[in-house]
């Protein structure tokens, strides 16, 4: 619980003034941190059969969900996968399956790495798992709208959003617009498969 000490009303208009001049100062390095960081951010391609999109990922804020993903990334692991899982106006899902909607063998489950910095708003792209919160392996989702219950402490542990599309969304818009159906005892797969043909991590700017 939070001390209710009023402070002395001579010392507040002092204080105000430090915190109003050194305001703008701290103000100006975040952003210029930021502005670094941004450039930092390693950045994938996804092409797909409905078109391409890019996202930026978060290595700062899940640093095992990115190196796992790239992991799949540069293993040419989603090339050929398909998005199995469509739902318009939550979110699309994909990574796991074949365009014959094989599930494809994948690495050891990573940890959870959900938190409060990263939220599952539209845009986002996070993984995907069971009801266990250590269960992520190669399947995420980009989410269509604000999920906000599909965040950390909201019901329970949460999905770890690791980055967000920054070029392209209106390509994971028409992916959400394709007619669905039911196939092999999964609901929401797509009748004309969306697939991704290739995923590629894009060289940094110069």
């Amino acid at each position: 619980m939070l001390n209710s000490v009023k402070q002395s009303r001579s010392v507040i208009p002092a204080l105000l003034l430090i915190v109003a001049a050194w305001l703008p100062l701290t103000l100006a390095h975040g952003q210029d941190a930021a502005g670094d960081s941004n450039q930092a951010l390693p950045k994938v391609r996804f092409v797909t059969s409905e078109g391409s999109f890019v996202l930026q990922l978060r290595p700062d804020v899940a640093p095992d969900t990115v190196d796992n993903f790239l992991g799949y990334v540069n293993n040419g692991f989603y090339d050929g996968t398909i998005f199995h899982r469509v739902i318009p106006g939550f979110m699309i899902q994909g990574g796991g399956f074949t365009e014959e909607l094989t599930r494809k063998p994948t690495e050891q489950p990573i940890r959870n790495e959900a938190s409060q910095t990263l939220r599952n708003l539209r845009g986002t792209i996070a993984m995907a798992r069971t009801s266990a919160p250590d269960s992520a392996t190669s399947q995420f989702f980009i989410n269509l709208v604000d999920n906000g219950f599909l965040d950390a402490g909201v019901r329970g542990a949460g999905y770890a959003v690791f980055g967000k599309v920054t070029e392209g969304m209106g390509v994971v818009d028409s992916i959400a617009g394709v007619k669905t159906g039911q196939a092999r005892g999964m609901a929401d797969v797509p009748v004309a498969p969306v697939v991704i043909e290739r995923v590629s991590v894009l060289a940094p700017a110069k």
